[in-house]
């Protein structure tokens, strides 16, 4: 069940649809977004790269400049330490192909799933030392590597954490008032936006867009936004790195070209990460996507081809379901270092080969995707899970690096935070999935005793679990610990399609807004579904709140009434050729005439039947 609320906020509509160029019904639209003021509707609908944030802005970022800088001047070998997901694999190449420019000795490490697991760990720290490294700049995670950095600390090694996952914290009781005391990790600089004190005006980046900012601000594309405290000028930045090999100031063309690449993969990274299209994550993502229809990254060429996209036409669409897939199969299937290589490739044969293991390695994660969702929904058929509020879902047998893509699915299919647990080499670890409604790192926070080791925010984590016990007893306690603490009500499961108002139900005026490069999405679930939207009436009333589940939208017969789907897993180019596959791929049953998209679907048994024209309805979620 979806809910949708009938909107009256108020604005002088036809002013901004005159101003902007816009129909007023998209007016109408930004304004039920929240978007209050006209210079607020600019940036949404005209931003350009000088409206996003200065890198100084972030806290520590002087500090991680003047560390690197230090590092590249004194030729002291620096490893980049990334991660082994899209976000990981995408930062990790903005950082090192950024400090090469800069004429750095540079490498990077990505831990491998399975013998590694997540972010930094005492074995990678140990390999850094063995290997003269002097320097370890993290990319992706680090945030909560305190005993990690401690270790790299004693070794010599110093530590520079770009992060954007939520900071850990331990809850300290200050008379009645509970009070978080956050634990950064002791590295000598810490830059993640989301710690306390960071001025950084939006917090919703992701890794690939911290490490955009850090080399932004080292190749001087920004340093006149310096922050007024800041103990360097502009011009003194300019003197630490004059003398840096292969730093070249006054050839703005070469910082242009680089900074114009990393672009790409800060897009990349923001949409594969599932960030919100807001605020300069939209302008970044919709400025890298123009610049990717051009890439000059061989690597990039190479992932579209065997994919058979067209540079041109590319879109965040592909990027999320076609493109950031394959990259994310390494990770999953072998190792994340493949993934890398393809966009470090330097000629076009060796790229073509590495494009085409990362197509087929996701072509067999797929069919292990679609068994592992199977038995998931298997798992909770046999231990009645229905009333749960948290699904906590044990699939030993499973290949743990799926646990996050099955969890999601579920979570998709129920709109119920999940978590999905495999035996890995070192026992039992496991992947969250979450709803709006539902923290996912506070809700694991409340029970940290029972884990060696997590992390993550508030819509995804990962955890490995303290083997104190038989599996079975650890995985039950688990689920029943977060269920006793979860307050989740019934209304917090239905899935809150937004604001709308009744002159966008009535009207399709949002379809010219897609017909310009102006928006990537309305919103942030862009792609999360086949979902009905309405029964939409032809004349204009009162609605209050609508329910709009299946069964009552069918239950009206009248011709008053016009039945629109939202397809947000289509393309906008989709044709009825494909239609049926994807409704198919979505639980929808067939017969089905794609000519008129007509088909059944079952819900607990009952057969509902649709024979109306279904539009691809561009008025997005929230």
């Amino acid at each position: 069940m979806e809910k949708w609320l009938v909107a009256a906020k108020k604005a002088d509509f036809n002013k901004w649809a005159e101003e902007f160029h816009i129909d007023p019904v998209v007016a109408r639209i930004l304004r039920n977004r929240d978007l209050t003021e006209e210079e607020q509707v600019r940036r949404f609908l005209y931003g350009t790269l000088e409206d996003c944030h200065s890198p100084w802005l972030l806290k520590d970022m002087e500090k991680a400049v003047a560390v690197v800088g230090d590092a590249i001047r004194e030729g002291k070998k620096i490893r980049v330490m990334g991660d082994y997901d899209v976000d990981g694999i995408c930062s990790s190449y903005i950082l090192t192909k950024g400090f090469a420019f800069l004429g750095a000795n540079v490498d990077t490490a990505i831990p491998h799933r399975i013998h590694d697991g997540y972010g930094l760990n005492d074995h990678l720290i140990e390999l850094a030392k063995e290997d003269g490294v002097e320097l370890i700049v993290t990319c992706d995670n680090g945030i909560a590597a305190a005993k990690q950095i401690e270790l790299a600390n004693s070794l010599g090694i110093e530590v520079v954490v770009t992060d954007h996952h939520e900071v850990p914290y331990e809850t300290a009781h200050d008379g009645e008032v509970p009070k978080r005391r956050e634990i950064l990790p002791p590295a000598a600089a810490v830059v993640d936006p989301k710690q306390s004190g960071c001025g950084y005006p939006f917090k919703g980046i992701c890794g690939g867009v911290v490490a955009y900012k850090l080399i932004q601000a080292m190749v001087g594309r920004d340093n006149s936004q310096m922050s007024e405290n800041s103990l360097q000028t502009s011009d003194e930045v300019r003197t630490i790195y004059k003398d840096l090999p292969e730093y070249k100031p006054e050839n703005a063309g070469s910082e242009a070209e680089l900074m114009e690449e990393l672009l790409e993969f800060a897009a990349f990274s923001t949409v594969c990460d599932v960030m919100e299209l807001v605020d300069e994550n939209r302008i970044l993502v919709r400025e890298g996507l123009k610049r990717m229809q051009r890439s000059r990254n061989l690597g990039l060429q190479a992932l579209m081809e065997v994919n058979e996209l067209k540079p041109a036409e590319i879109s965040a669409y592909h990027l999320g379901f076609i493109l950031g897939p394959c990259l994310n199969a390494t990770g999953r299937l072998d190792t994340a270092k493949r993934a890398l290589e393809l966009l470090q490739s330097e000629t076009k044969t060796e790229a073509m080969s590495a494009a085409r293991e990362l197509k087929e390695l996701n072509d067999s994660r797929k069919n292990l995707t679609v068994k592992g969702v199977e038995q998931a929904q298997e798992y909770m058929k046999e231990r009645c899970m229905e009333q749960d509020k948290v699904l906590v879902i044990f699939l030993p047998e499973v290949h743990e690096s799926l646990a996050g893509i099955i969890a999601g699915r579920i979570r998709e299919q129920y709109n119920r935070p999940v978590i999905v647990l495999t035996r890995g080499e070192e026992g039992i670890k496991g992947s969250g999935r979450s709803i709006e409604t539902y923290h996912m790192y506070d809700a694991l926070t409340q029970v940290k005793e029972l884990f060696s080791k997590y992390g993550g925010h508030k819509m995804a984590a990962g955890l490995s679990l303290k083997m104190d016990a038989a599996e079975i007893n650890a995985v039950e306690q688990l689920r029943r610990r977060l269920n006793e603490n979860c307050a989740l009500t019934e209304d917090d499961f239905t899935d809150f399609g937004g604001n709308v108002s009744t002159q966008e139900m009535l009207r399709g005026g949002a379809d010219q807004y897609y017909e310009n490069d102006k928006a990537i999405a309305f919103g942030k679930n862009y792609y999360n579904g086949f979902r009905f939207i309405g029964i939409l009436p032809k004349t204009e009333g009162e609605f209050g709140l609508l329910d709009l589940d299946l069964e009552s939208l069918l239950a009206s017969e009248s011709s008053d009434y016009l039945v629109r789907a939202l397809m947000p897993k289509l393309n906008f180019n989709t044709t009825a050729d494909n239609l049926q596959e994807l409704l198919i791929a979505q639980g929808i049953k067939t017969p089905f005439d794609p000519n008129v998209a007509q088909f059944d679907k079952i819900i607990d048994g009952e057969e509902l039947y649709i024979s109306r024209i279904i539009q691809k309805c561009k008025i997005e979620l929230d």
